[in-house]
């Protein structure tokens, strides 16, 4: 009974660490999602330079550890120039913009290859319909392609979102105030391994709640199948 109490009271805590946890996933997959079209566009693209210069991108990010590359973000690029050095003087702000900024980079080499796929996937039929139609190369992708890619990009998407939002236990390397860096916290000031038990049940709550989501999307836009 104490030792369930004692958990309860470490909630509030790890619900605090929650909000950095579910914030960095959420705005990392969502801005790197957008910058994964792009790269998806560019390496589909004739362009020889373009072509290069994203795949050189996506192979970059998707063959170094994800620590690395917030290590290399966060201590080795304000070191190489002061134009890296991001001035915010609230440290776990600061922190944070370091941590989204790794995290968007390293999800959007990941997208893209999904998205590349879901585009690639679609029946060239309906780019040859929609020029008969007069529509341009925008307006294809736009009111054609994409709604029909939707329903293909949701469950890799929210497959690279669960895995993502695992993986912000990385930021207590830097000191980010995480879910993980709480429970570390916590474990140190009261000296019981028992505070891993709630958090590990808060991951499992986050976690349910997002792949519920997901689910329900995919349903949603299972009409364009």
């Amino acid at each position: 009974m104490e030792n369930l109490q004692r958990m309860i009271s470490w909630f509030p805590a790890l619900l605090m660490g929650a909000r950095i946890t579910i914030g960095l996933t959420v705005t990392s997959v969502t801005a790197g999602v957008i910058i994964s079209v792009f790269l998806a566009l560019g390496k589909m693209s004739k362009n020889i330079i373009l072509n290069k210069l994203c795949s050189g991108y996506i192979f970059f990010f998707r063959g170094t550890p994800l620590l690395m590359q917030l290590f290399f973000i966060y201590y080795a690029l304000p070191l190489m120039s002061p134009a890296f050095v991001i001035p915010i003087r609230n440290q776990e702000l600061n922190r944070f913009v370091y941590a989204f900024i790794a995290y968007s980079l390293n999800v959007a080499a990941y997208s893209a290859e999904i998205v590349r796929a879901a585009i690639q996937s679609i029946d060239k039929g309906q780019f040859e319909a929609s020029r008969a139609l007069g529509l341009s190369y925008s307006q294809t992708f736009r009111l054609i392609i994409i709604p029909q890619s939707i329903r293909r990009l949701i469950p890799p998407i929210g497959n690279e979102f669960i895995l993502i939002l695992k993986d912000t236990s990385l930021v207590a390397m830097i000191a980010l105030v995480d879910i993980t860096r709480a429970t570390r916290i916590i474990e140190g000031s009261t000296r019981s391994a028992m505070v891993y038990i709630p958090a590990m049940i808060l991951y499992l709550i986050i976690t349910w709640i997002f792949t519920f989501i997901f689910n329900k999307l995919e349903k949603k836009y299972s009409v364009y199948e």
